[in-house]
Parts: C-alpha cells; structure tokens; sequence
C-alpha cells in the first residue's frame, strides 16, 4: 500500500512539474530571434504577416527596444514596423523600415504624413541603435530603440511587408486581408484592477498579448491544485 502511494505521489509531482514547464516553454523562449543575439522582456505573435515582435519597456527612462520579424514577399522585399502617436492607421505613423543595398541590410526612418507620401525622413520620437539582419530562409529582423512619452501605457502599432524597393523608394504593399489586418495595439504597462473591485474575467488576447500567456496561466493554476491535492494526500 504505502508503495503504491509513493509511486502516485511521484507521478502526481511529475505532472505537475511538466505542467508548469510547458507553461513556460510556451513563452517568449519559443520565439526564436533571427540572430538570437539580444534578449527582450516581452514578445507576441502578430496577428498577420507570419510577423512576431520582442519588446523591452523601461519605464525609468520612457525607453522602448524592440525586434521586429517577418519574411517579406520576395527575396529583395522590405519589411516595416511602426508606432502612430496620432491615429490607429499608417497615416501619421513613425516607422522603421529594412531592405537590402548590395545584399547588406539597412534601417531606414519614415515619417509618414499620408498615404501618398511615403518618403524617408525624420521621425517625430527618437530613435538609436537601429540595425538589420536577415536569415538564410530570407525572414528580416529590424532592431531598435525608442522614446515615447513619460505616460504612455499603451501604443499603436503598425506593421508591414512589401515586394521591393524602387530608386530608394519602397514599392507598394499588397493590400490582401493579411495586409490591411497589420494594425494594433501594444501595451506597454500592465493593466491593473482597483483594490477595492471584485475580480473580472481575464481580457481577451490583443495584438501585444506574449504568446501562450492565457495558457500559461491556467496551467499554472492547474498545477498548484494538483500540488494541494498531493498535500492534502500527504496529510492524509
């Protein structure tokens, strides 16, 4: 009897510490950066373009490091990431934009006033450490950092790819579904409930949402029941 209880209480810790690692398996370690050269606090599947972001947020100095990812449609295409202080578009958007130049990747900078005006410029936030890379499977990278206001806990964003540059000038983007969904929310700082209010139900997935992170919490949660369980059986 007390032999069999061992081995179930060995196998209910085993599931329980499997549980728990695969929780945190599913995280932004899943994400795998081109280069895997820098580290980020954050990071989210976007919801279009086969496209993922790592991001750091340093509320000390209103400091956001990023590292966009996506492939773009052919080899010599571009890809862009942007923030919009203004609006929820790419009118107005401030974006950091990568291609190729002799097979060497650059960052350029886009302030983008309109949709008919697409031409390199100076953003309206500053912005250092810019670079580029890409992979031998064609995906690029942009990295970065920037400033946002002091009080800013959330940003809109704006992502995109596109077939090619012309006389330094990048071509038009597709304008397929997967395109035009390239929009969204980035919350920089966690969103925290009143003391004094009853619990709410856990928000929806957005756009900045780190990948896996509902899952990781219900199996967490489902993992400290399992290890109560074990002791109330130990008590037992």
């Amino acid at each position: 009897m007390g032999s069999r209880f061992s081995h179930t209480l060995f196998l209910l810790v085993c599931l329980c510490i499997t549980l728990i690692s695969d929780a945190y398996a599913t995280g932004c370690s899943s994400l795998k950066l081109t280069g895997g050269k820098k580290h980020y606090s954050n990071c989210t599947e976007l919801p279009s373009l086969n496209s993922t972001l790592h991001f750091t947020y340093n509320a000390t100095n209103s400091s956001l490091s990023i590292a966009f990812s996506a492939p773009p449609p052919k080899p010599d295409g571009w890809i862009a990431w942007a923030v919009n202080p203004l609006a929820t578009g790419m009118a107005g958007s401030q974006a950091l934009l990568a291609f190729k130049v002799n097979g060497s990747m650059v960052v350029k900078t886009y302030n983008i006033s309109s949709y008919s005006s697409i031409v390199e410029g100076k953003l309206s936030l500053d912005v250092w450490d810019l670079e580029a890379e890409s992979d031998k499977d064609g995906k690029m990278t942009i990295y970065g950092s920037l400033k946002v206001a002091a009080t800013v806990g959330k940003l809109n964003q704006v992502w995109q790819v596109g077939p090619g540059m012309v006389d330094g000038h990048p071509k038009k983007h597709d304008f397929a579904k997967a395109n035009l969904a390239a929009v969204g929310e980035l919350q920089l700082v966690e969103k925290l409930s009143p003391a004094a209010s009853s619990p709410s139900p856990a928000p929806a997935q957005s756009a900045n949402s780190n990948s896996g992170y509902g899952l990781r919490v219900s199996e967490i949660n489902a993992a400290f029941r399992i290890l109560g369980l074990i002791s109330l059986l130990v008590l037992v």
